[in-house]
């Protein structure tokens, strides 16, 4: 695998060099043809018009219409170029450093999807930023080089999606959030769209889904004596006592540790019932110590254990989690056979001899997605999100308000898979 990435950041080097944080149009770089869209709206001069008094969200831009001819589509990814090549052009040991895959690959992606709307009819003025870069994003900001941006688009991190927010808002400017699963501790800005669903959101999914997939169970919420997992085990008691059901059972907590023995554990398990049991570590190590000492109950009590989205990149290969019942949520979920996926992946194999990652995709996805809600719906696109077409996986963005604030503190994606992890392959078990 890692001598397929390699030839991947060797080919696109050369296009990074010359496309970041630089104005770039399609070189024609797709041989084969794009998905077929729906036609593409007639170009239409810039117009500007009230929609009507009272504005979707509270929020005046949103009852605007504005429609351009062109739109102008800023990218950011950490591509680490200024690091990677802080002394000549050539790369260190002829190795691309791993920190640069993911934002490289999802790079890629995003190209992909751009070029391949320009060739269905799409105007548009690309520019690619490195955040990583030099030139920060502050930078850019104090620069105005920002400043005639329709839609930002980035793979970023604190603290440049704090400052890629705060411009976004002030300029009333649509900003997706690709990767990042946070809200970076931003609380008014209804021109955000965070895709990488938020730790509340995953809690509030993973226990409507338990509640509703037991018809009478045990739940059972372990968690560690730290700060972060009690405030994840407040959220999954909030959703508890927001569920309005006379069927939901209560969660039972338990604290646990290192010294924590299997037969303490078993205390709260029982055997004439499905014990759901949710973990509430996100790091690989806490959590297979608590699924090692789990596993010695599971002969004699039935568990079905739910961990967190983190829990995805987790190889469950040792013999003592071999029968164990383990699933995790995510915001994404991609079986890889519709059309897009293999057009991406027939581009990456044809070209770079190399399969697609998960980051391409993603690039790829919410590039495709977010333009072409811009292209159809105009500049603030905003209530027409909930009702955009499928790509490859569902989106679900919803509005969410921060106590009794009329205006969205941002939108979320809320579509969040349950997914049962396999020998083989993992499955999802919701739509």
């Amino acid at each position: 695998m890692n001598h397929v990435k390699l030839v991947l950041a060797g080919l696109t080097l050369s296009v990074l060099m010359t496309a970041c944080s630089s104005s770039r149009k399609s070189a024609g770089r797709v041989d084969g043809p794009p998905p077929k869209l729906t036609p593409v709206p007639e170009k239409k001069t810039e117009t500007k018009k009230e929609a009507a008094k009272n504005a979707p969200f509270n929020v005046p831009a949103f009852a605007k219409e504005v429609k351009k001819s062109n739109y102008n589509v800023a990218i950011f990814a950490p591509l680490y170029l200024d690091s990677v090549f802080a002394n000549s052009n050539d790369i260190p040991g002829r190795t691309m450093p791993r920190y640069v895959l993911p934002g490289l690959e999802f790079y890629e992606g995003a190209q992909l999807a751009l070029d391949s709307l320009q060739q269905l009819g799409y105007n548009l003025k690309v520019t690619v930023y490195d955040s990583k870069g030099k030139q920060s994003v502050q930078t850019l900001i104090n620069n105005r080089s920002l400043d005639a941006t329709d839609l930002i688009i980035g793979a970023v991190s604190n603290p440049e999606l704090k400052e890629l927010s705060d411009f976004a808002k002030n300029k009333q400017i649509n900003l997706v959030s690709a990767t990042f699963p946070n809200d970076a501790g931003i609380t008014d800005n209804p021109f955000l769209f965070i895709s990488n669903s938020t730790l509340k959101t995953h809690c509030e999914a993973l226990h409507q889904y338990v509640q509703d997939a037991f018809a009478s169970k045990n739940i059972v919420l372990f968690r560690r004596n730290t700060t972060f997992e009690s405030r994840m085990a407040a959220d999954f008691k909030a959703s508890y006592d927001k569920m309005e059901s006379s069927k939901k059972s209560r969660i039972r907590e338990v604290i646990w540790n290192d010294a924590t023995t299997p037969e303490e554990i078993s205390k709260y398990l029982l055997a004439d019932r499905p014990n759901v049991i949710i973990v509430t570590a996100l790091d690989e190590t806490g959590a297979k110590s608590l699924l090692r000492k789990l596993s010695v109950s599971s002969a004699t009590y039935p568990l079905q254990i739910f961990g967190m989205p983190t829990w995805d990149v987790f190889k469950l290969k040792d013999p003592e989690f071999k029968g164990l019942q383990v699933y995790y949520s995510s915001p994404y979920y991609n079986d890889k056979t519709d059309v897009y996926s293999r057009y991406v992946n027939d581009y990456f194999r044809r070209t770079y001899r190399a399969r697609p990652s998960d980051m391409a995709y993603k690039g790829f996805e919410l590039t495709w997605y977010f333009t072409r809600l811009l292209q159809t719906n105009g500049v603030y696109f905003n209530s027409n999100v909930a009702n955009a077409p499928k790509v490859m996986t569902h989106f679900n963005f919803q509005p969410v308000y921060i106590k009794d604030n009329e205006v969205p503190a941002y939108f979320e994606n809320k579509n969040i898979f349950i997914i049962q992890k396999g020998d083989s392959a993992d499955v999802k078990m919701n739509q």
